[in-house]
């Protein structure tokens, strides 16, 4: 039985976690993610990077990586405060930069 996840507001900022598989600090990433998602409703959209040049030549060293309305908001060891003020922020309409 698959459990359902939470139900987020139409209006809810995206958030993108690069990952690939295999990565440990990914798939604590995602645990993280998902707690946080629990109390702030966001969209969240994974991204294997394998296979994409682009992306792994952009992420490889990095993953997991965090952007929240297209901002670079964390990378490597998931900053949750980071990530939970830019959800905030979005979710207010602001970018990472109205909130320094």
């Amino acid at each position: 039985m698959m459990r359902a996840g939470p139900r987020v507001p139409p209006e809810s900022p995206h958030l993108t976690l690069y990952e690939r598989k295999g990565c440990h600090l990914c798939a604590v990433a995602l645990l993280q993610l998902r707690s946080l998602q629990q109390t702030i409703p966001f969209f969240l959209d994974r991204v294997d990077i394998e296979g994409d040049e682009d992306l792994e030549r952009r992420f490889m060293l990095e993953i997991p990586v965090v952007e929240v309305a297209g901002e670079m908001v964390s990378q490597g060891t998931i900053d949750l405060t980071a990530i939970r003020m830019a959800v905030i922020n979005a979710r207010l309409g602001k970018t990472l930069g109205d909130s320094l």
